[in-house]
Parts: structure tokens; sequence; C-alpha cells
């Protein structure tokens, strides 16, 4: 990997000893099994590929835990080691028992009876092989292992009675490691490594590891793979955490003051303009927040820097009305504002909602444009023309926005609705309309954590919206748990009959459309622990809901119709608009209604196979009901097992309608890789040792340590090791995903 100046994009040769080639100081039966394996190709990609766990001589594995056809890395004693020729062909079997002194664990070896002689009962080492199991007896057939030598602490000790003791209780780092790679394979390379590593330099600055008392850089790197007590790796791991954190908000913060120093057009907003005039209809009081965060954008955009805000906020917390002023503001210059929103659904709502919140007058004036890629040819060309011209200030639409054949006059916004579902590449094909860089606004209604917010979104501003606007009657959620009631699965549908026959609509979500079909672009697998992936039980689909419902004797009568991806676009907006106006009753539908539907009357959402689902996915869905003044009910029906992973994902949403509070929850459920999931999609790097669940306060500290030093040296130019480390961390795909980001 080569170095990349910070703050010019240019390629260099490596000035750093940790940009070296791992080829270079590690012989290629090494290097390359490295390189297939993790992907470690530099000296600094060795050095942190950080041990998992550390083990110790005198404390031995528990060999009840361990995990089936998974390759192991453990410390055991041998207790017992016995010869025996096969029964059905030439040759002998050679079966060492070892122990942690309560199970028993057998290494096989074929026809290699010479290791009885090294594998003598009472030695300790650390073994390595997929547990596999034969005769109802765990196994690891032809493990590698190393013994650990008693004689150099033996001799040590005859001046050094504390010699024995150290020598049990030093760590051991166990690697994350392979079949054909184990751990102290890659323990000797790191020596190897280590032992010519020079002048390795430090991108946290000396006053900010002084202040945050941390080790230099080379010394973490030495005590994380080769400690002599646990206080040593402990340190090590604290220091190269915090120098984690540190080089990630410098990259990210460095990009935003980049992003900053581009110029655009001032939009600010005129006396008696279009901003004030829709001010003035409005027919209720905007929330404290709503207020609040639409000065920052007010402020955002009356700045010839071109701003760059998410908005995160409630289900429900008036996100779009903020969005909508803005596009006012920017509509007095003679600015076009783009609504990206990811279905044709939700786009085609927002277009109702916007013209129906604008009014007749404003509207005839503003002229909101839908642009999808089902309109005919004719509506097509009138929208084309109407963006062109300028004549529509406020167009709306879903990926057909992107198209080449998209132009406009003057595109002073670009509005992304649920950011989580566009690429990198897509949203900025849709900012390079502009002749000048739009300002641009993100919304999600996923609330993410303040940890989340400053490691993904470190080079955007923040907003966020908590309160609800008044009048809202609130959600009973209840989990109804099949797997221990199933007789609790026909009063579901007895409780939606209630519902209805108050004269309110019903929800019910299925994670299919039929029975081989999840709805497009659905993950399951992402959210499902092993034994729930491993589940034969069919997915609950809209195809099979709907039959059964129409025939279930408690929703006689009602009018029940489905709503999923593979309906065209005619089609699904048919159904919402009938189920908006009330013709229809139950709409059975995959999560294409999982963000943005409004039907204030519907008061009933019935999740089914809930743990199918993410926590966020479960309270955007949650929200489309409790909109208006009709209460709402949230039922997740879940065949999950009470202790699962997916059953506590269920449990979690059911217990708070706090969507900050679940969006916590659900970053410590998560299995640690999942954490930023496709929210790092585009090429940055995986997190190594720091962990946005629990690291918070590092990664706000530095933070603030990296904005100090950004105001007066933005360029990193008295830094030059911060530079170098920004490169190493930014390779150009990666600057580049985070100037689109």
């Amino acid at each position: 990997m080569t170095s990349t100046d910070a703050s010019s994009g240019s390629v260099g040769a490596p000035t750093s000893p940790l940009d070296a080639p791992l080829a270079t100081v590690l012989a290629p039966r090494t290097a390359t099994p490295l390189a297939k394996a993790f992907g470690i190709r530099t000296v600094g990609d060795l050095l942190s590929h950080y041990p998992r766990r550390y083990a110790r001589r005198g404390e031995l594995t528990a060999l009840d835990r361990l995990p089936l056809d998974e390759n192991v890395t453990i410390v055991a004693e041998v207790r017992e080691v016995r010869g025996r020729s096969m029964k059905n062909r030439r040759g002998n079997i050679l079966e060492v028992s070892i122990s942690d002194g309560a199970g028993i664990l057998t290494l096989t070896f074929f026809n290699q009876g010479w290791r009885e002689k090294e594998l003598r009962p009472g030695v300790r080492g650390v073994f390595a092989g997929k547990v596999t199991a034969y005769r109802s007896a765990l196994q690891l057939a032809h493990p590698d292992y190393e013994l650990f030598d008693d004689d150099s602490v033996a001799l040590s000790g005859v001046n050094d009675p504390d010699a024995g003791k150290r020598w049990s209780e030093m760590p051991i780092p166990i690697y994350p490691a392979t079949g054909s790679l184990s751990s102290w394979n890659i323990a000797k390379a790191i020596a190897t490594t280590l032992d010519g590593l020079r002048g390795v330099g430090d991108a946290v600055p000396a006053a900010v590891r002084e202040e945050q008392g941390l080790l230099a850089h080379a010394r973490a790197l030495e005590l994380v793979h080769r400690p002599q007590t646990d206080s040593d790796w402990r340190r090590a791991r604290d220091s190269l955490r915090f120098a984690e954190a540190f080089v990630l908000q410098a990259a990210l913060l460095q990009e935003r003051a980049i992003h900053r120093a581009s110029a655009t057009t001032a939009r600010v907003p005129r006396a008696g303009g279009y901003l004030e005039r829709f001010d003035g209809i409005l027919p209720f009081t905007l929330t404290a927040d709503q207020e609040e965060v639409g000065d920052e954008i007010a402020g955002d955009l009356a700045a010839t820097a071109p701003m760059n805000r998410l908005v995160q906020g409630e289900v429900g917390s008036g996100k779009t009305l903020v969005a909508l002023r803005a596009m006012l503001a920017v509509a007095e210059s003679g600015g076009q504002s783009a609504l990206l929103a990811p279905t044709e659904v939700l786009a085609a709502q927002h277009l109702r909602s916007i013209a129906r919140t604008l009014g007749p007058d404003l509207s005839a004036e503003l002229m909101p444009t839908l642009i999808t890629g089902q309109l005919s040819a004719a509506e097509r060309r009138k929208a084309l023309l109407r963006a062109v011209s300028g004549q529509s200030r406020i167009v709306v639409g879903t990926h057909a926005l992107l198209g080449e054949t998209v132009s406009f006059y003057d595109l002073g916004l670009v509005v992304i609705d649920e950011q989580h579902r566009f690429g990198v590449d897509q949203r900025e094909a849709l900012r390079l309309k502009g002749a000048t860089p739009p300002h641009v606004l993100v919304l999600t209604a996923t609330p993410i954590p303040r940890t989340v917010a400053m490691t993904v979104f470190g080079d955007l501003d923040v907003s966020v919206i908590r309160e609800l606007p008044a009048g809202r009657s609130g959600i009973e959620s209840f989990v109804v748990p099949l797997a221990e009631k199933p007789g609790w699965w026909n009063r579901v549908w007895t409780r939606t009959a209630e519902e209805l026959a108050l004269g309110r609509q019903a929800f019910v979500v299925c994670p299919a459309i039929d029975a081989k079909q999840p709805e497009e672009g659905e993950d399951l697998g992402g959210v499902l622990d092993e034994a729930e992936a491993e589940s034969k039980a069919p997915l609950a689909s809209v195809t099979a809901t709907l039959e059964s419902l129409r025939s279930h004797p408690d929703l006689a009568g009602r009018r029940i119709e489905a709503l999923h991806g593979r309906m065209s676009s005619d089609e699904k907006d048919a159904v919402m608009q009938a189920f908006a106006a009330g013709t229809i009753d139950v709409l059975v539908a995959t999560t294409v209604i999982e963000v943005g539907v409004d039907v204030p009357n519907a008061s009933t959402m019935v999740v089914l196979d809930a743990e199918r689902f993410g926590v966020s996915q479960l309270h955007q869905l949650r929200g489309r009901v409790g909109r208006g003044s009709v209460p709402g009910l949230c039922l997740l029906v879940t065949n999950a097992a009470e202790e699962s992973l997916g059953r506590q994902r269920v449990d979690a949403v059911a217990a708070t309608l706090d969507g900050f509070e679940l969006a916590q929850a659900d970053l410590e459920l998560r299995r640690e890789g999942d954490v930023l999931g496709g929210l790092q999609s585009g090429g940055r790097s995986s997190l190594r040792l720091l962990r946005v669940a629990q690291d918070g306060d590092i990664i706000a500290d530095a933070r603030r340590a990296v904005q100090e030093i950004l105001d007066v040296d933005p360029a990193f130019a008295d830094h030059p090791d911060l530079r170098e480390a920004v490169a190493r961390r930014l390779d150009e795909s990666e600057r580049e995903y985070l100037n689109k980001a």
C-alpha cells in the first residue's frame, strides 16, 4: 500500500515502516498465506492483526464449551497416549487424550506414531484444529500443536524461585487463525516483524498521549503482541484503541473541512416569500425540536459552504415537514429541490403529502413533480421538462431521478429520505446534477446511537428530532410467543377483528412474498443467530397469509388485499390509495410499508415471524400505526425460542417506544462485525479494537482532540505521522467514498 497525502491525495513512496510490503520482511511461505487468509499485505496490516484473547500455560481451556465443526485454539494437558492398528486397512492410529481437568478431548493422528515421543502424559501445550464428533466424543483430527518448554523455566528457576510462577502466568496471545495458519505461526511472523521494526511514528501527538495516559505506538504494538503481564496488553489495547478512534475521526473531520471549503449558492428566504406564506397556513405549531433543527438547517442554507446534514428522528416526528421548509427556502432564489425516496409507494405518498401540505396556491406556483420508472412516456416527458426548465421547484422520485435524461435548471438542495436504502454512488449521481455543489439533507427515521453517528457519519453535522407532535394517541406493543403459547395464534386475529369493528384498519406484515421469495432487498440472514438461520420452518408469506385471512371466520366480510414489491407501480399506488381512503380493511404486505406510509386510521400492526426482522425494522413497522387520534396496537408474532437472539430483539422492541433506546439495544445485541453493516459499504475498513457499543467516551475524546488540531493545522502539515496514518486508514477508493458520502 502506498502512502496518500491527506490534503492533496497525491501518491508517493511509503515513508512509514508500517507501509512496507510484508514480503520484504517475511518469507513468501509465510507472507502469501497471510495475504490469502486475512488480506494482510503490509507490516501495518500484520501488526494490527491483534490477539482475540490471551491464554496462560497454567490455565486450561474449558473443553465442554468447544463449538462443533469450528476451528479452535486451546490450552490443555496430555493425559493418555495410545496407539493401535487400523482394522480395515494397513497403518496405525495414535490417539491422544487431552484434558482441562474435567472434560476429555481426543487428538487423532494417522500413521504418525513418532508423535508419541513428544506428546507425553503431563505435557501441556496449545492445540489447534477443527472440532468434530466421533462416536459421540469430541476430537481433533490431525491437529496442529505447540508444546510448552518446561526445561527453560526449570533451569532459570535455580536462581529465581519466582520464574516458574511468572512462566505459568505469562499471557499467550491467541490470534484469529485458520485451519492452515495456526495462531502460533502468526505469533512467530509477528515476532519476526517486531524484531526488525524501527522508526514507527505516532499518529497521536505527544501532548494528547500524555493527557490520555497512552503508550507510544511502537511500545503499544510490542506489548499487545508480546506482553509479560495482563496489565501490559490491557494498557497496550487502551492505547491502540484510542489511536484507532483518533485516526478515524481525523479522516472524517478533515473530509468535512474539505467539503466545507467548496463554494455553493447561499439560499435565504425573503420576507413575504414562500416559506413565510407556508408557515402562515400551517394548522398547527411546530414542535420545539422541529424549530431548533429548522434553525440549524436555515443557518446552513444561508452559508456559501454546502450543507451536509443528517437529520434523525423518531417515526412520525415530522422530519419531512422540516425538509419541506428547507425546500421552500431554496425555492425563494429560484432553486430546485430533489427528494430521493427508496420506493415508488413512498415517493408517490411524498408527492401527495407535499401537495396537500402546501395547499392549492403554493402547489400551483411550485409545481411538485413525480419522476419514477413506472411513468408513461407522455408523463415522463412532461415531468422531465418541468425539471429541466425550472418550472418545478420540488421534484420527488425514486432511483429514476439518477438517470442521464433527468436534468435540473438550478438544483440547490438534495434531500435523501431513508439514506440507508441508497448506495454512495447513487447519492453522488444526484448531487452531481447541480451546476454548483447543492446543499445535502439526509433524513433517517432509524435512530442512530451517538457513537455510531460519530464513527460512521462523523463528516456530517447531525440534528435530532425526539419530540413527537401533539395529539398522538400512542402505541401498545405485545409479543405473541407461539413457541410457548401456540393457542395465541387465533387470538391475534380475534383482536384484529375487534379493532376493525371500531371502524379502524390493520396492517399484517410478512417477511416473504411467497413461500420461496423474500421481499426484494431483504437480508433475513443478517439478523438471525445460528439456530434461527438453520431453522427449516417456512417464512410467513403474503400469498399464504392473504388466503388464510380471507377464509378466517373472525374476518369474514372484510376486504383484505396484498401489497409487495413484485406488483407494478400502478398496482401498488392503487392499493395504497384505497387503503388510505378506508376501502381496504386489512393490508397484507411486505416491508414496502416500512417507512413513510401514513394512514392515520390504521390502528393495528401485526408482524409475522417478527424474529426475522431487525430492531430498527420492527420499530419502523410499528410506527405505521398510532399516527393520529386512533390509539395503536402492535402484535409481534414470533416462533423464536425464549433465549434466542431473535427473541431478545422482539422483546426489546415491545419493551419501549424510544427509538434511541432501541438503537442502543440493537447495537449491543448485534455481533460486533455487524455493527457498522451497510453503513460502511463503499470500502471503509472495518474497526479493529474500537467497539462503538462500548467506546463512546473514547470516540468523543478523540474527536475533541482532533478538532483542536484541525482548527490550527487543517492539512496536518505539522503532524506528518497523523497525516500518514490518515492516508494509511483511507486509500484512494475509501477517500472517494467519504467525499461522496
